[in-house]
């Protein structure tokens, strides 16, 4: 099936990591989706339901571990099972409208996260915070706008350096931010007396525990060896439904290349993009409808979706019986 080029080019972005943060993610897909609703040509309703379907597939099938990514699709994609559609137009205008809800919401949770999460920040805080967390950001930003006067130390996030976006991103704002490798993490909590780790998330499961940049387990475990508040920042398009019914998160394993340009003879390479961190490890997820224990996990996946983990799924693909 042929898609427009806007639409495969946005896929090939999160692909490659040119689009890149779960919720940035999450909102380039139902552009993608909305774009390909607008330039669909012709054909029935049934055609045009096919055509979505084969889209959501197609996006979804760009990045593994982030849930935000089929949630969003999910989300947009549901408006084709609600009822029965008697045009393409009416079908095309539905989904469009569930694209562009979905990227307002998107839009407004962070600006709430921002207001709640700066709650937490004090003045004279020295925060560390891993990778490039919009959410995080927001909440940076929104305190510091308050007149709150605090420091972050922002990791590098290797292999891809993530942090150097964050930085950038907050010394704009005035905010005094200080970069380090990664490897200097327990050293600089010890020495600078470091106050809260905030991060963002790119899956919260239904344990509480939290999928994000590889690493942030092992500042969380830091975080914890020096008794630091570990604050996890995140949109609840972020929780899984899938894993209530214990469906693991997929690990994504990105090329080799990004850590080894050069291939060394005899040298293996492994570069996992993600880690599990436990909810034990975790304080409180700052989220858009409030700040909730790791542990509660699974009660706001409840409210969320109100129905069965199975039936979160991308809407017309049947369960795989095998």
């Amino acid at each position: 099936m042929e898609f427009p080029e806007e639409v495969t080019s946005i896929a090939e972005d999160i692909k490659t990591m040119k689009i890149r943060g779960a919720g940035r993610i999450a909102k380039a897909a139902a552009r993608a989706l909305m774009i390909a609703a607008e330039r669909f040509q012709g054909g029935s309703v049934d055609e045009f339901v096919n055509y979505m379907r084969a889209t959501g597939e197609l996006l979804i099938s760009t990045r593994p571990t982030a849930v935000s990514l089929p949630n969003a699709v999910n989300y947009v994609l549901r408006v084709l099972e609600e009822r029965r559609y008697t045009s393409v137009e009416e079908v095309r205008k539905a989904v469009i409208e569930a694209a562009r809800s979905f990227i307002e919401y998107s839009e407004q949770a962070l600006k709430k996260i921002g207001e709640i999460g700066a709650r937490l920040i004090k003045t004279g805080d020295r925060i560390l915070t891993h990778c490039n967390s919009k959410a995080v950001e927001s909440i940076l930003i929104t305190a510091w706008r308050q007149g709150k006067r605090f420091e972050v130390y922002a990791t590098e996030t290797r292999p891809r350096y993530q942090g150097h976006i964050t930085s950038m991103d907050l010394a704009m704002e005035g905010i005094p931010v200080t970069l380090i490798p990664d490897a200097a993490v327990l050293q600089v909590m010890e020495s600078k007396r470091i106050t809260k780790v905030i991060v963002g998330a790119d899956t919260v499961t239904a344990n509480g525990a939290v999928i994000n940049k590889i690493g942030t387990s092992q500042i969380a475990l830091a975080a914890r060896l020096f008794r630091i508040p570990f604050i996890v920042a995140t949109e609840t398009y972020k929780f899984s439904p899938y894993t209530v019914v214990g469906q693991p998160v997929e690990i994504e394993e990105r090329p080799a290349e990004e850590v080894l340009p050069a291939h060394i003879p005899g040298v293996k390479v492994r570069n996992p993009a993600f880690d599990a961190t436990p909810p034990d490890y975790i304080d409180m997820i700052v989220t858009e409808r409030g700040i909730i224990p790791p542990k509660s996990a699974a009660l706001m996946l409840w409210e969320l979706f109100h129905r069965k983990p199975s039936e979160s799924r991308l809407p017309g693909v049947e369960e795989d019986s095998g």
